[in-house]
């Protein structure tokens, strides 16, 4: 916790970015390049990895949940199984680390299915087993693939009878009420349309008995995305990568949050930190502590950020999303080991990775 608030990372992510893991070598790099980019560009000195070869690896669960809840603040986290098997040999964040995570962090994660639409009746099938085997909270999905010996990019559409709502109604008989999908940044040098949010409203339209959860939002589209927000009761924003903006591109983050508290108000906005993507502490330590807005963009959000406004984004907003009692969360994990190690102080930034502590 961060002064007594509960910390929810909506998002995050134990990466296989080895170069061994590549399948479609030169767009998967060109999304692992993108990824380093990004966490080097926003992160401070002593939060990057500066030698690309140490992150661009494939991280061990045990590596996520010490950064997450012993060298930060967060409480309970979030993990997506990642369907780019198109791309990755193992789809990037892979099924059986999230069956791992789910089997050895019970009271520390709540984990998201994974599966690519454009597979038809096989991604149906695969929904199924990992509902089976995970009890996701969610499911998380991409909207493109890579296809064919030429790894031609293909998108689909959230709205798109044929493709996308078989997987929403099936996903609906299993009891999955949260759909989230990938917007706003492109998934390295591949064509834009995919990542635009117009298609999310159809989808919300149709199936007003489920949420969906906008990544990525405001980094692109941000009206567009805000507009959804207000439109439809079921439709929230999730912050990853956003997020991390605050450290280094403050004013950026700041237009952003300002946009969606424009057209919607502070309740259906979630935190998500993409770790290992950034380090965690960095974007909620200034966002809890030092953020606020500025004067023009008060005018802008109608509204500054109060304490109750910064608790709702960073637990209490994703807490009511996917039913979370955080109550029954603290007391599950007020003695494990991540708690007692985090009062002894907080860790070093990846000092398990240095030092090999036992998460």
């Amino acid at each position: 916790m961060i002064d007594g608030t509960f910390v929810i990372d909506a998002v995050t992510h134990a990466y296989n970015l080895h170069p061994s893991n590549y399948r479609a070598a030169r767009y998967a790099e060109s999304l692992a390049q993108l990824i380093y980019g990004l966490h080097s560009g926003l992160s401070d000195d002593e939060y990057r990895v500066s030698e690309p070869h140490r992150f661009l690896k494939d991280w061990s669960i045990h590596e996520l949940a010490h950064l997450l809840f012993v060298e930060g603040d967060v409480d309970l986290a979030v993990h997506h199984v990642l369907p780019l098997q198109t791309l990755y040999h193992d789809g990037l964040c892979s099924y059986e680390k999230t069956r791992e995570i789910r089997k050895r962090y019970p009271d520390r994660f709540l984990v998201y299915a994974g599966v690519d639409p454009l597979r038809g009746t096989a991604a149906l099938d695969d929904l199924e087993h990992q509902v089976e085997s995970l009890q996701p909270s969610g499911l998380k999905l991409y909207p493109a693939a890579w296809l064919g010996d030429s790894f031609r990019h293909t998108g689909w559409r959230m709205d798109d009878a044929r493709i996308a709502f078989p997987l929403f109604e099936r996903a609906r008989k299993l009891g999955i009420k949260n759909i989230a999908v990938h917007k706003g940044l492109p998934m390295g040098a591949v064509p834009i349309e995919a990542y635009k949010v117009d298609d999310i409203g159809g989808a919300a339209d149709a199936f007003p008995e489920l949420n969906f959860e906008i990544v990525h939002g405001g980094m692109a589209f941000l009206d567009e995305t805000g507009m959804q927000l207000s439109l439809f009761p079921n439709v929230y924003v999730n912050l990853e990568v956003t997020g991390a903006l605050i450290v280094k591109r403050e004013r950026w983050f700041a237009e952003a949050l300002a946009g969606l508290l424009k057209w919607a108000g502070p309740a259906k906005i979630m935190w998500g930190s993409g770790t290992v993507f950034c380090h965690p502490h960095p974007a909620i330590h200034k966002f809890w502590h030092d953020f606020q807005l500025p004067d023009d963009l008060v005018k802008v959000a109608g509204m500054q950020l109060t304490p109750e406004i910064k608790r709702m984004i960073l637990g209490e907003n994703y807490a009511r999303y996917a039913g979370v009692d955080i109550e029954a969360v603290k007391a599950r994990i007020a003695h494990d080991k991540f708690s007692k190690r985090r009062a002894q102080g907080r860790a070093r930034p990846y000092s398990y990775t240095e030092d090999g502590h036992d998460a």
